[in-house]
């Protein structure tokens, strides 16, 4: 019966940090887009690569 007296204010404690930590989460705009990270592993990233110019058109702008 006397752990209650230790286990009631380590339990509280640790209720107060869990509010403070979600709050604080809150504030910092954790939980403003909740769609966009899920979709993102979705979307390919790979762009092909760019083709490779050709060497008269090189010369060519680089005689401007």
């Amino acid at each position: 019966m006397n752990i209650l007296l230790a286990l009631i204010p380590v339990s509280l404690l640790l209720l107060g940090a869990a509010i403070w930590f979600f709050l604080w989460a809150v504030k910092r705009g954790q939980f403003d887009d909740l769609d966009t990270p899920a979709l993102d592993m979705l979307r390919e990233d790979d762009l092909p690569a760019p083709a490779p110019e050709a060497p008269d058109k090189r010369e060519a702008r680089d005689a401007d």
